[in-house]
């Protein structure tokens, strides 16, 4: 493969947390490969510092909350609240002792994409925000979206009433919201539940309030399957075509070495992105350049796997290099399309 163009790139997808909090992650245990403190020194270090990086989006960790106490008393919004102050201090470049990050990692911080309370409805949406803004400071002018992880949680949620107002809400506010969805692990009635949810959000609103959703993953399907004719591959499949219709909707570039077996998140890069071939093609078909993103899921990622951000860079360098994408389909990919789907009027 000929030495790709050193394009800008944005990391759309990465989780930071400093050592002090580890305990106030929902998922993260002591006996777990992540526990440990996961900053921009590390994160520096796990991407070698190239020069082109222009920086990243920060996404929410799945910090722990409670949804009722939230919107009785504000106190189980405590830890994700947190989570939006340790983003100011990063943001603001104004760092505690200790937490690996200085003040001149702040103009990496391009935007950040905090949890929120989307069950909650419009009125508990606007009481979560106003209160995230107090916390954030000056740094909330970086807040752009809202996540509120679904994949783990169980059927019908992405349906309530309240969730389809939050999202209706969101959309009229500008913010974009943030889909992590897993057909691998969930099943594939996450992508039809997922379909019909942007559909109830966007129904009977006008195109500029219409909420903009950036899906996580390829929304993680089975990375073990191989076969085109597997009906796990062509339900994700039909999934990718019809969220690909509907407007306003993002594809991440991410999350893949999570979904692999063993054996083929230490395989040769070229490996790696023949097995992942079938599953580009269809991204590529379905959302095109100017809806896909380039992101590390970092430090996720690096489970089980060598150098993943710099290999999982290689793996897109070869996909870009092989679909003869041109000079603009490339930029967008690599930043162009995050540029865009987060309104990052800095970069503009």
């Amino acid at each position: 493969m000929a030495d790709q163009p050193a394009y800008p790139i944005i990391d759309s997808h990465i989780h930071l947390f400093p050592s002090s909090e580890l305990d106030t992650l929902a998922w993260n245990k002591p006996e777990g490969p992540l526990y440990k403190q996961h900053s921009l020194a590390e994160y520096a270090s796990a991407t070698g510092g190239p020069k082109n990086l222009e920086g990243f989006i920060f996404l929410e960790t799945d910090r722990k909350h409670d949804l009722e106490t939230g919107l009785k008393d504000g106190s189980g919004w405590e830890m994700p609240l947190m989570e939006v102050e340790w983003l100011k201090r990063i943001a603001l470049g104004t760092p505690k002792e200790g937490e690996g990050h200085s003040e001149d990692d702040k103009k990496l911080c391009l935007a950040i994409v905090p949890w929120a309370p989307l069950p909650s409805g419009a009125e508990g949406m606007q009481r979560y925000v106003k209160e995230a803004a107090k916390h954030a400071g000056e740094a909330f002018k970086k807040v752009k979206g809202f996540r509120y992880l679904v994949q783990d949680k169980p059927k019908g949620v992405m349906l309530q009433d309240g969730f389809i107002e939050g999202l209706k809400w969101m959309g009229q506010k500008g913010f974009v919201f943030d889909l992590g969805i897993d057909q691998h692990n969930g099943g594939k009635w996450q992508l039809e539940e997922a379909y019909e949810m942007i559909e109830k959000a966007h129904e009977g609103v006008s195109e500029d309030n219409k909420v903009t959703v950036v899906i996580n993953h390829l929304c993680k399907p089975d990375l073990s399957v191989y076969n085109q004719n597997d009906p796990a591959f062509v339900a994700w499949r039909t999934a990718m075509f019809k969220l690909s219709k509907c407007s306003k909707t993002f594809m991440k570039l991410s999350g893949c070495f999570s979904e692999m077996p063993a054996s083929l998140k230490q395989a040769p890069v070229l490996e790696i992105f023949a097995a992942l071939q079938p599953y580009l093609v269809v991204i590529l078909a379905t959302f095109g350049s100017f809806r896909i993103m380039f992101g590390s899921d970092w430090p996720v990622c690096t489970i089980g796997v060598d150098d993943a951000w710099k290999k999982w860079r290689q793996v897109v360098e070869k996909f870009c290099y092989l679909a003869s994408l041109s000079e603009e389909d490339q930029i967008m990919i690599w930043s162009g399309t995050a540029i865009k789907a987060y309104g990052i009027k800095e970069l503009m």
